[in-house]
């Protein structure tokens, strides 16, 4: 809009939003006409046409690894910017999106000529959405998602403050961008002061540079602590054999060299096996989900190193991302972002079957909603898997059955092909609604 033009005009003068584009840290972009947005881009003094990221995700859905990549790349894109005499006019991770394992920043219309002495207007913006997510994470070992998901603003540091020990203050990151903000917070509510516009307020470019190098410094040496998780070893330690392993990647291998989705998503990804077999066979880009972030971690890292169009998210799929936020529209819901052409559930629905208590026949709708090819595992209850998830309790799942499973299958859909690939009973099938 005519208020942010002059910004935009002088970044993109000045060649910087071409330089950030070539360095990937800023995702391209181009100007069209505003027409083609109609009476959306009313009083528009610029419309920006950008390329289509594969899947919009959301802090609280990033692994630990995901999130201090974006919080990384943020400052990288921080101190660029401020080589060139240009700020960031805020510091919000939901302006932080990846392609495959590789994190863009998207807001074009965030960059904002810099002038020595200009404060860091987003300083507690990125400790709430970047860095105290990943010092809970890495001091407590808790994963923050929860609570992030149900703050959409983050982590406050006087929230957070209290949590914290003494001997978590020793260091200086901790002391002064979490405790010592923290207590002047509430110093300031409890007096009903405030410290002053950003423009009465004054940092000088050295100690604002100083401030980004130190943030990169920690949170690049932050870690998780060592965890042993309940599906995080399951590539290594399963219940069936190299073999059998082999057909599945066969059978998804040939689903996706048939379908050849510009998209597809991998629910129970665990590590990415099955990922990096579809795309090996044709698929576009992949998004993988599981519940487990030790696995989680694990196929971000092979993700990076093969430079792959992977991008492995946390999923509770008894209870997806919810749309929420301003009028619930803020930030979309799992289904409202599902535009998946195809995809995979191996090893997945008897975790919602039987492990959530959801009718099967539900789990297999749900499914088969997400994309209208894929393939489907079902593991029969006489798998060790399954035994595992009843091993505490009663079975109530008379309906779990695979007659059951197919019958659900075929009501919603065509089934392409079938094979069993193990010898205790597991099924894959892969079934098309289209036509």
């Amino acid at each position: 809009m005519p208020s942010a033009a002059s910004a935009y005009e002088a970044a993109r003068d000045a060649g910087v939003l071409d330089q950030l584009i070539d360095k990937g840290l800023l995702l391209g972009a181009q100007e069209v006409e505003p027409d083609v947005l109609g009476r959306e881009a009313d009083g528009a003094a610029y419309v920006l046409e950008h390329p289509r990221i594969p899947f919009v995700s959301y802090p609280y859905e990033w692994s630990f690894s995901l999130h201090k990549a974006a919080a990384l790349h943020h400052l990288d894109l921080q101190l660029e910017l401020l080589k060139h005499g240009f700020a960031l006019s805020d510091a919000t991770a939901y302006n932080i999106q990846f392609i495959g394992s590789r994190p863009v920043f998207i807001d074009h219309g965030s960059l904002l000529p810099y002038t020595d002495g200009d404060i860091w207007i987003g300083h507690r913006q990125f400790c709430m959405q970047f860095l105290n997510p990943l010092i809970f994470w890495a001091v407590f070992g808790i994963p923050p998602n929860h609570w992030f998901r149900g703050a959409l603003e983050g982590i406050a540091p006087e929230d957070l403050a209290p949590l914290l020990s003494l001997r978590h203050n020793l260091s200086w990151t901790v002391m002064a961008h979490v405790s010592a903000q923290a207590a002047l917070q509430r110093r300031s509510l409890r007096k009903g002061t405030i410290a002053g516009k950003p423009s009465e307020r004054r940092l000088s470019r050295t100690a604002f540079q100083g401030m980004l190098e130190g943030l990169r410094r920690y949170i690049s040496r932050l870690r998780l602590k060592a965890d042993q998780t309940v599906w995080g070893d399951y590539a290594q330690d399963n219940s069936y054999a190299g073999a059998e392993a082999a057909a599945k990647r066969a059978f998804v291998s040939e689903f996706a060299a048939a379908t050849k989705p510009a998209l597809l998503f991998d629910l129970g990804c665990n590590t990415g096996d099955y990922s990096f077999a579809a795309l090996q066979a044709g698929a576009g880009s992949v998004v993988g989900f599981d519940f487990d972030f030790g696995a989680l971690e694990q196929a971000f890292q092979r993700s990076v190193e093969g430079g792959s169009a992977f991008l492995p998210l946390w999923l509770d799929a008894a209870n997806p991302s919810p749309s929420q936020g301003w009028a619930q529209a803020e930030r979309k819901g799992l289904s409202e972002r599902t535009n998946a052409d195809a995809m995979v559930a191996l090893a997945f629905i008897h975790h919602i079957a039987i492990g959530r208590n959801v009718p099967l026949e539900m789990a297999v709708d749900w499914l088969m909603a997400i994309a209208p090819a894929g393939v489907i595992e079902f593991p029969p209850k006489s798998d060790p898997m399954v035994q595992k998830l009843l091993a505490q309790r009663e079975d109530i799942f008379a309906s779990y059955s695979e007659e059951a499973f197919l019958h659900h299958v075929q009501a919603r859909g065509r089934l392409v092909a079938r094979k069993s690939v193990s010898e205790g009973g597991r099924l894959l099938v892969w079934y098309d609604r289209r036509g």
